[in-house]
């Protein structure tokens, strides 16, 4: 690099930590619910594994002493090495796909309704995101996409990638659905399709999507699809953990529903359920799909592992929905996100805790660091400008008491 790029680059990290939102990679050993950081030993309630099935060294040794028994030729290999369209499709792949499937039809079926959906899986859920939306509007069809203001930085990205001559899109107002109907109703007759894209749960401020209401807008207008990440909600909610979509009996009516394994299922990779012949499409167009080295086998056959185990994790979702509770109602106003409801609901086990201030916010993860919580700063560009937060996250393997200790820490 020439000297003139290395002032630029030290210039603007240098405009980074005058703002406090500089980043670093920590260095991380993880011990069951705690990680070692700077050799101390902390409470993990910072990062997504809902379920607690990450820290779960029982689980894992189950698992290990399954493959332990197998012939080693049937093992699952340590890496796909190429494509899913070359070599890189694998039998526990395919498995896994079926598995999901009949996961999604045993949960339509619970409901009484009658829906058929195929799966395809993908690498993660930055892969889906930023793949799925260029793939279906790369159809010669005017498309309106119409998305939540606080959506995932990768739909954000995968809308980018779907602009052209025949795609535009929106954001309405977060949760807003008056703001985003008028949208619907401003798209004049040449729009062919109007996508809503949302998350069910909010991955930041751990509010809910409200899906009963965005299907009765569907209902008002034959061109809209509804495209659902359920990245914060899979495993957490439903009756068998396949999400708000579950729980609140919106399977059917739901075009696009995305999900992750890197959360609550404590794995990798992710998922679309949809159409058949969506699914064939993205076979043929969405380019991380194709042009990506497929996850090793040995992931697929860990989360095959724990999928049969969720629908039977019910009391676990119990624990974490009670935990979150209790910790969303202590929190004090002054420090509440306006979007959260009642002081008492269980939203999701996201739990914001607001200071707007980048330093004070940096001041008070060390604050309870040093009380023995690993908690992190979250700060703008990921959040809006002066709603740096405490992003607190339950899982079912801490206890009340644990969650007591913190309130009283906050």
């Amino acid at each position: 690099m020439t000297a003139l790029i290395i002032n630029h680059l030290q210039a603007a990290l240098d405009a980074l930590k005058s703002a406090n939102q500089y980043r670093q990679i920590p260095n991380l050993h993880h011990h069951e619910r705690h990680v070692i950081s700077e050799g101390k030993r902390l409470l993990n309630i910072a990062s997504n594994d809902y379920l607690g099935l990450g820290s779960n060294d029982q689980l894992k040794s189950k698992f290990l002493n399954q493959l332990s028994q197998l012939p080693i030729d049937t093992v699952p290999r340590m890496s796909a090495t190429s494509s899913r369209l070359l070599t890189g499709n694998d039998e526990q792949l395919q498995a896994l796909e079926t598995e999901l499937q009949d996961w999604y039809q045993n949960a339509i079926k619970k409901q009484n309704l009658a829906c058929s959906k195929s799966v395809l899986v993908f690498n993660s859920g930055y892969h889906a995101n930023i793949g799925i939306l260029p793939a279906l509007t790369a159809l010669p069809i005017k498309t309106l996409i119409l998305a939540d203001k606080l959506v995932h930085a990768s739909i954000i990205d995968g809308i980018r990638l779907s602009q052209s001559k025949l795609v535009s899109y929106r954001r309405y107002r977060h949760n807003d659905y008056e703001h985003l109907d008028t949208f619907i109703e401003q798209a004049d007759a040449s729009i062919e399709r109007i996508i809503i894209v949302t998350e069910s749960i909010f991955s930041m401020d751990g509010d809910r999507a409200d899906l009963a209401q965005l299907v009765q807008l569907k209902a008002k207008d034959a061109r809209i699809e509804l495209y659902i990440d359920e990245a914060h909600a899979i495993g957490i909610l439903g009756d068998t953990g396949l999400g708000l979509a579950e729980e609140t009996q919106t399977l059917a009516a739901i075009d696009y529903l995305v999900g992750t394994f890197g959360k609550a299922f404590a794995s990798i990779g992710a998922y679309i359920m949809c159409d058949d012949m969506v699914k064939q499409w993205l076979i043929n167009q969405m380019r991380p799909l194709i042009f990506s080295t497929a996850l090793p086998p040995i992931n697929h056959a860990w989360t095959r592992f724990i999928l049969a185990k969720m629908p039977s994790l019910t009391e676990q979702r119990l624990h974490l929905a009670q935990l979150s509770a209790t910790l969303r109602a202590a929190i004090p106003e002054r420090h509440r996100l306006l979007s959260t409801h009642q002081e008492t609901g269980y939203d999701s086990p996201i739990v914001p805790y607001l200071l707007g201030d980048n330093a004070l916010t940096v001041k008070k993860a060390k604050q309870l660091q040093a009380a023995g919580f690993y908690a992190l700063p979250v700060r703008p560009p990921t959040v809006p400008a002066n709603t740096a937060r405490i992003r607190l996250v339950m899982n079912a393997a801490l206890s009340l008491d644990d969650c007591q200790r913190l309130i009283a820490h906050l």
